[in-house]
Formats: structure tokens, C-alpha cells, sequence
């Protein structure tokens, strides 16, 4: 991830996403299958891509590129900057130049057209190579799962309508990029605040949704549920509907450092809900009818997540990698095993389907429940339609990442230097 001044804004929280797991008819659960957690193991950044053939990839000629290029071109706004990647965004921006110029493009052609697909095919075959994502234990076939911007509704200021606030980062939390101590703990962090000279904790989900919070003042506006504030928390991003018809990007600013504990699985364990009944709108459900009982359920999960507005006009949500995520050729990724940024090629299904959904991706963000070599999280747009698909997505599927041939690896796998023409 880049590292501005201020940390670009994440669709994904840093908290495991309340995802759904297979059942056996359509229904669907909010609760989430235990995983493995391979970053915790010490293995070198990115060994777990293994070199492959282009003839490998398995659906590259099913896929429409051309429909992959403009996030590509949103990864390359960013990638150019970086050595290894500035060879293949120099052509890549001259060959989009040139697309919008050929003679041959129609009178009415946006200035944003993008090559055919033959030619976003050759590109990349020329300028890049192919690597297999594997899991620590060799395999090459993991989960896939989905995720959305929810749209909820909210005000600019506070009323009985509009009660519930989304708080902008603390400016009395501190964060401690572990690595910048012990290089082998890249990617983990602390947050806490000081008391004294000794750092402690931050303050958890029930202390800053106290009537008495600790943010008091940090509020920039209001919505109206506060489950749906919740399952903003867990999306990581939104478009917030005002009263006037304006609609504001919302997006993942920072997280309070406290563990992710899931309100599905606690109802479960508590009898409240079946697992088939466990989906995010069963819990919704079930909030509505037992109002008494929520703020209780909701303070057994600790992790809090903060927002900050985004800029008026975004194609999409940013990402991790700091640019605007396209709907359906965007996904999470765990940037200890695929560099963010980096085109990726997804051979697996659509949601709670059989039929093949094989489509070149960008790795553009992040998610604190996508670990390991072959897991992604598909970002499927905005609205209910997006939330439906991606709530109903968790399949298995293989992953190719494609590297500039400037990018190279040491037998570990780690970068090591750049070969620039």
C-alpha cells in the first residue's frame, strides 16, 4: 500500500467480514467458517506464486479484456511510480493514447476507449509473466467470497431520524507499524492510546458508542440504523443517501485495534438464530425485533471501525492501493502473497452457482479477513442487487497473477531487483 500523508481510505475494514457460509440449499449465514491464517506464518513476501505458462490460465480467452482495462489503468496511476512496474504503465498509457486516437475508433468514441481485447491480450503477454497463486501447503484452490457498498441513509446532522454517528479517526490513537521495529512482522500494527507514558489500549465499541463517548466531536454525519452503521463497519465503504438527494462516498479510515468477535455466531451459540437464519438480513431481522437486546449484541464485538468522506464524483470506492475500485473487475487481496496493484486472472463461479465466472481482475485492496496465497474477495458494485451477490458468494476458484517481466524474484520469492530496458 502507498503511504500518503494521510492513509487512503480501504473499502474493506480490517476486521473479518461477516461472510456467508455453503449451505445446503440457497440460504445463506452471516457466521463464519474458522480458517487458517497463513500470514501468520513466516514465510517470504510472495513466495507462494510459482511460475506458469500463458496456455495455463484457465478462461483468458472467455473473458471480454477489454472490460478489465480501465481498472487497470487505475492501478497503473499509482504502479508507475514504482520501478518495476513503470516500463509496463508507460506502454500501457500509450497504448490507451493511442486507442483514443486511432483513425479507426468511431466519431463518438470516449476518450477513455479502451484497446480490443486481442490487444490487451498481446500487451500483457508481451510485457508481463504468469504466476499460479498456491497455499502454504502446495495446493492452488481456495475461497472466493464477495463484497459490496451498501447505500444507507443519513443527514448531516443529528436528529430522533438520523441519531447514529460515523466518527473520523481519533486524533489521540496511536499506530505502530510493527515492521518498522521487527522487519518479519510486516503488514501487523497496534493501535492504543497514552495514558501517562504507557500506551493502552484503545477505547472499545461500547465505551465510543457511550452516551458519554470519548469521540464526542469527532462526528461528520448521521444515519438512521444503526445495524446498518454496523454492516458499513464490515463493508468498509458506502454511499450515504441525504434528504436532499445528495449522496456522499463514505470509505474506511482506521480501526480501533480490538478484535473482530461476530454478532451472527453469538446469536447462534445463543439460541437466538438457526445458521441458516444467520445471514445479514436475518440479523437485521432479528435486530428489529429485539431492540432491547441489541446494543448489548453489538458491544460483545469490540472492533470499531472509523470513516472519512471521500471526494464528490469517484467512479468507485478506493481501495487500498489508494484509487477507485470498478465494480465486478476489483478485488481483495492479501498483499503479503499478491502485490497490490497487480492483474490477476479468476478461474472460479458465480454466487451459490455451478456456472464459470472466469474474468481478469486488479488486486486493488485489501481485508483483514482475505489471508493466504489463493483467496480473493470480489467486489461486486453498489446497492442491494451488488449486496445480494456478494452475500451469496463463497466459492472455490484458482488465482493467476500477472507480473511485469521487470519484476523479479529470488528462490524465496522476494523481490530482489528491477531490470528496466
Amino acid at each position: 500500500m502507498p503511504a500518503p500523508a494521510t492513509p487512503p481510505a480501504q473499502t474493506k475494514c480490517e476486521c473479518p467480514a461477516e461472510k456467508a457460509v455453503q449451505l445446503p440449499d440457497t440460504a445463506k449465514s452471516e457466521v463464519k467458517p474458522i480458517e487458517p491464517k497463513p500470514a501468520d506464518i513466516k514465510i517470504p513476501e510472495y513466495s507462494l506464486l510459482k511460475p506458469a505458462q500463458w496456455d495455463e490460465v484457465d478462461g483468458l480467452e472467455m473473458d471480454n479484456l477489454s472490460l478489465a482495462w480501465p481498472a487497470w489503468m487505475q492501478s497503473c496511476s499509482t504502479l508507475i511510480n514504482k520501478p518495476a512496474w513503470k516500463n509496463a504503465c508507460t506502454v500501457a498509457n500509450q497504448l490507451h493514447a493511442q486507442t483514443s486516437k486511432s483513425p479507426n475508433a468511431s466519431p463518438n468514441a470516449s476518450p477513455n476507449a479502451s484497446p480490443n481485447p486481442s490487444e490487451v491480450q498481446a500487451y500483457f503477454k508481451q510485457y508481463f509473466s504468469v504466476y499460479k497463486t498456491t497455499n502454504v501447503d502446495g495446493s492452488d484452490t481456495g475461497m472466493i467470497t464477495g463484497y459490496y457498498q451498501p447505500m444507507l441513509k443519513g443527514s448531516r446532522t443529528k436528529s430522533a431520524q438520523y441519531p447514529n454517528p460515523l466518527y473520523a479517526p481519533p486524533a489521540d490513537m496511536i499506530t505502530v507499524e510493527l515492521d518498522s521495529l521487527f522487519p518479519e512482522l510486516k503488514f501487523k500494527r497496534v493501535r492504543g492510546r497514552l495514558v501517562g507514558n504507557k500506551l493502552v489500549p484503545y477505547y472499545n465499541r461500547g465505551e465510543i458508542e457511550a452516551e458519554t463517548s470519548p469521540l464526542k466531536g469527532r462526528e461528520f454525519i448521521y444515519i438512521d440504523d444503526i445495524i446498518d452503521v454496523f454492516f458499513l463497519q464490515i463493508q468498509g465503504s458506502g454511499l450515504v443517501q441525504l434528504e436532499n438527494g445528495e449522496q456522499v462516498h463514505v470509505g474506511y479510515a482506521d480501526q480501533n485495534g480490538h478484535p473482530y468477535n461476530s454478532i451472527g455466531r453469538l446469536l447462534v451459540e445463543r439460541g437466538e438464530l438457526q445458521l441458516a437464519q444467520a445471514s445479514m438480513q436475518g440479523i437485521k431481522n432479528w435486530a428489529r425485533n429485539n431492540l432491547a437486546k441489541l446494543r448489548d449484541l453489538l458491544n460483545s464485538n469490540p472492533s470499531y471501525v472509523f470513516f472519512r468522506e471521500l471526494p464528490a464524483g469517484l467512479p468507485g470506492p478506493l481501495g487500498a492501493l489508494g484509487v477507485p475500485i470498478l465494480g465486478e473487475r476489483s478485488v481483495a487481496v492479501d498483499p503479503k502473497f499478491v502485490p497490490l496493484g497487480a492483474p490477476i486472472f479468476l478461474s472460479t463461479t458465480e454466487p451459490n452457482s455451478t456456472k464459470p465466472l472466469k474474468r481478469m481482475m486488479m488486486a486493488q485492496d485489501t481485508g483483514g479477513a482475505i489471508k493466504g496465497g489463493v483467496r480473493a474477495d470480489f467486489f461486486w458494485g453498489a446497492g442491494p442487487e451488488a449486496g445480494a451477490r456478494a452475500g451469496a458468494m463463497k466459492q472455490s476458484g484458482k488465482i493467476w497473477v500477472f507480473l511485469p517481466k521487470e519484476f523479479v524474484f529470488n528462490g524465496n520469492g522476494a523481490q530482489t531487483k528491477t531490470i528496466l530496458p
